[in-house]
């Protein structure tokens, strides 16, 4: 064993909220320590993002309800509260990437997590008036991207945690278990609102026009209690890593890293289609197949695209991040193009249940490929950084792999936040083409032009034979 790793062996185990030596890559300190702290991080980070996209994507149950309870938007407007958080959340995303080194990973995951008090607690009152001011709801929607922007930090947060190795894995479960969150709230928010749940306190029902009662109030309500209780689990039970400290300056280099914008084109594709999926799917179903009970099925599309993820990383960890990545968007094509066959069109009713299976393929491939695409990031930055220190030495190639770790979080970040502009792109396309051509296909034919950019700029700089950073 080396004098370094004798040193840290030696070393005391960390305690307090802040630890100042971490050492993930040293298999005595890992044994002993630091796999305990390290997963310790990951399990409450997990909830704390999985509320994160619950209250990011509640718009999309919320708005198929708004219009019986005494609302009058169009359709068009409908959509828009479905995509606004998708802007705001991805906006957000970009600055959200860079905070973790500059406040540490603790602080910031409560601070966060609290955040998200402010859109579910305003929804809760907005959605009992009928008075309420369409531009009220588009403010309320803005600020649920709170949610949105939780992802990139919470995720440059777990990558410094884990040896190289096990990233992959990590932030699989982190990311996986975490978009479950959209799929929980879409299975989640049908039932609490048909019920008082918070009796007197949540406020009164809404009489539908067809007869009966709901209790929208209760889509905002019933994640504060939640996250309260995650908030406070993040303050007293994670930890903040002096040795992921870093200025913006130190993080922005990847500006200037070409593989940081190639890995955003791609991300778009993967992410962007899962979130802009979950967020326009109940509505999609509700116009193009009125007489189906939307809410009934929306969950079940990002259900197995987030269970889909940790898979796609895991096959990406044994066939090759670009290999898989590459294939996967081949099928992302060919489902797009099974959504289109079973639509309605030319006066034919369509095939509901073809158009579900299709869709579900589409998110099966979604999940797969955030998996595979952020498997490819690490590799990606460790390979040009062990390039580049290659035959300068030892202390270089130390240098080399602690500046990889730290630019590969700031990229894992900065792609989220691009990535989840596609919860803003995808709604407002369908809305667009529904409103153009009265059918959301002129959509989904752009999103396969968009795919087929994908694979080329896949297997030009990462899966063709002789490419400079395979992965």
């Amino acid at each position: 064993m080396s004098a370094t790793k004798n040193m840290t062996s030696n070393l005391p185990p960390p305690k307090g909220p802040v630890i100042e030596d971490w050492q993930p890559e040293d298999p005595h300190f890992w044994g002993t320590v630091g796999k305990s702290i390290a997963n310790r991080n990951l399990w409450i980070s997990i909830p704390a993002l999985l509320l994160a996209f619950a209250v990011w994507m509640v718009w999309s149950t919320v708005i198929v309800r708004l219009n019986a309870i005494g609302f009058g938007f169009s359709t068009d407007e409908l959509f828009w509260l479905a995509a606004l958080p998708g802007l705001s959340g991805a906006t957000l995303r970009i600055f959200y990437s860079f905070m973790v080194p500059i406040f540490g990973g603790r602080r910031w995951t409560a601070l966060s997590t609290a955040s998200l008090l402010v859109p579910a607690i305003w929804m809760g009152f907005a959605v009992q008036n009928p008075a309420t001011p369409y531009s009220v709801f588009v403010i309320i929607a803005l600020l649920c991207g709170f949610g949105g922007g939780n992802f990139a930090s919470s995720m440059s947060n777990i990558s410094f945690f884990y040896p190289k190795s096990q990233q992959g894995t990590a932030l699989g479960l982190n990311a996986g278990l975490g978009n479950l969150g959209v799929s929980v709230m879409q299975f989640l928010v049908p039932l609490v609102i048909g019920f008082s749940l918070f009796g007197a306190a949540g406020g009164e029902a809404q009489e539908l026009a067809e007869g009966g009662q709901l209790w929208l109030q209760n889509a905002g309500f019933v994640w504060v209690p939640l996250i309260i209780a995650v908030t406070v689990a993040a303050w007293f039970g994670m930890n903040d890593l002096s040795s992921a400290n870093a200025s913006f300056s130190e993080q922005a280099v990847i500006f200037k890293r070409k593989h940081n914008w190639l890995m955003c084109w791609l991300y778009l594709a993967t992410f962007g289609s899962f979130i802009g999926f979950a967020a326009a799917f109940p509505l999609l179903i509700k116009h193009s197949f009125p007489d189906v009970n939307a809410l009934k099925f929306a969950f079940l599309g990002p259900f197995v695209g987030a269970l889909m993820r940790p898979l796609g990383g895991w096959v990406a960890d044994k066939l090759g991040g670009a290999r898989v990545t590459l294939w996967n968007f081949v099928l992302m094509i060919a489902a797009v193009f099974g959504v289109i066959h079973f639509l309605p069109q030319d006066g034919g009713a369509g095939s509901f249940y073809g158009f579900l299976a299709m869709f579900m393929l589409l998110f099966v491939t979604t999940g797969i490929g955030n998996g595979s695409t952020f498997r490819m990031i690490p590799v990606i930055f460790r390979t040009l950084h062990e390039g580049w220190s290659a035959g300068k030495g030892a202390a270089a190639k130390g240098l080399a792999s602690k500046a990889a770790g730290k630019e590969s979080a700031a990229v894992l970040g900065f792609t989220s936040a691009i990535g989840a502009f596609g919860a803003f792109f995808i709604p407002k396309s369908f809305g667009s083409s529904i409103a153009l051509t009265g059918g959301p296909e002129v959509a989904l034919y752009v999103f396969v032009g968009y795919y087929v950019s994908c694979i080329l700029v896949t297997w030009w700089w990462y899966a063709r034979k002789g490419a400079k950073t395979p992965c």
